[in-house]
């Protein structure tokens, strides 16, 4: 069966995919930042009235995906922090500083994050290296990549989507997401062949996932 992500940069928006049709929620904060990790009392009020699956951001700040020690103590800490919570699993993603994979701090934080599941998240499509670094965060033992295809959206992006659908052969989920709407997740789904996709199901510039929307992202693919 095919199933949808929802991104939700804030309270509001997880509240209302919390009452959709949607399989799983992303939860972050800042969206203006590409999201960030969201605060213990909302995670709280979220879990108090939500029953989906839920992954949590973990990620310091906006900007690159290479972090200072502080940050990284940072990173561990919050998922010591979350892990005890009614959660799934957490979405992070380290690179070096020439934005290759940080293999030592993502194993890591995979090892501290057990028995929970980790995605990796856009930060993939820094990479320029598609199936080295498909293989090494498939080696790290995370189970699932959001990607664009290693572009800035889906569209862009859809020949690597389908490649990496290939190239995973059912090791590890790839999670298509940047640009996904309803009016083209159909194209994506039937081109690429894969099983989960993510969308922020934003119409308007409220800044609030859209009901509506995120319904229709689900009836498209079932």
């Amino acid at each position: 069966m095919l199933k949808i992500e929802i991104a939700c940069f804030n309270l509001e928006s997880a509240l209302v995919a919390a009452k959709s049709n949607a399989d799983r929620i992303e939860f972050c904060a800042d969206a203006h930042l590409g999201g960030t990790t969201p605060k213990k009392d909302d995670i709280e009020t979220l879990i108090a009235n939500s029953d989906k699956e839920l992954m949590l951001m973990i990620r310091p700040r906006g900007g690159d995906f290479n972090y200072s020690d502080g940050e990284f103590e940072q990173m561990k800490s919050d998922i010591e922090t979350f892990k005890s919570m009614k959660i799934d699993g957490f979405v992070f993603g380290i690179l070096k500083e020439n934005n290759e994979i940080d293999i030592d701090r993502n194993i890591e934080l995979v090892e501290l994050a057990s028995p929970l599941k980790c995605a990796f998240h856009r930060a993939f499509d820094r990479t320029s290296n598609l199936e080295n670094s498909l293989e090494q965060v498939i080696h790290l033992g995370f189970k699932t990549i959001l990607t664009s295809g290693l572009t800035s959206n889906v569209n862009d992006g859809k020949e690597n989507l389908k490649k990496l659908v290939d190239l995973a052969q059912n090791r590890i989920e790839i999670m298509p997401g940047g640009g996904l709407r309803s009016s083209n997740i159909n194209e994506i789904n039937s081109f690429t062949n894969a099983t989960y996709f993510h969308s922020s199901a934003l119409v308007d510039d409220s800044g609030i996932s859209n009901l509506e929307e995120i319904n229709q992202l689900k009836t498209l693919i079932v």
